[in-house]
Formats: structure tokens, sequence, C-alpha cells
């Protein structure tokens, strides 16, 4: 449920990140993504939450380019994202010209 509430968020980031590498917009699909943690800011009673996943951008039929990790918080506030980490990005040279 978490995860279908980021996708938006998620793919904001993506444009941002990908779109000096590749010219087709990639996208996060719900199975591409792990959640690594959940917790809650403010002890047991808050409506604050961290999430932290890791991520598997993917392009065209199913190729995945590469791997991030972030970390959102979710409030009654909105969402924010709190920390973005690239592990590994495209090789332009892995790709047909037309991406």
């Amino acid at each position: 449920m978490l995860v279908l509430i980021l996708l938006p968020h998620m793919k904001e980031k993506l444009a941002e990140v990908y779109s000096d590498v590749i010219s087709i917009l990639p996208v996060y699909y719900p199975y591409s993504v792990n959640v690594k943690s959940v917790e809650r800011v403010a002890a047991f009673r808050g409506f604050d939450f961290l999430i932290t996943i890791d991520a598997q951008p993917i392009v065209g039929p199913h190729v995945p380019i590469g791997e991030d990790v972030l970390t959102y918080r979710i409030s009654p506030a909105g969402v924010e994202l709190k920390n973005f980490e690239h592990l590994r990005g495209p090789d332009k040279d892995d790709f047909l010209p037309n991406y």
C-alpha cells in the first residue's frame, strides 16, 4: 500500500535523475520495489513514518537500468523525499539507439 502511494513521487525523481542518460523516461513497477524498512518517527502513537525502499527502474520491455535507494517521510502533512541514493546507473552503451 505504501509503495503504491509513493510511485508518483518516485516517478518525479526518476525524471530528474535519468533524463541526462536516456531519452525514454524509466518507470518503477511495484514488483521492482523492495521495502527495506518502515519506522514510526514519533514512537508508537504517531502517524509520521519513514520508509526506505530499494528500487530498480525499468525501460522498454522490462529492462532494468539501475538501482536506487529512496527514503520518504510520510506524515499528515504529506510525502517528502528525505534521501536518495543512486547505487548503480545505466551504462549508455548497453542500450539500443532508440533509448
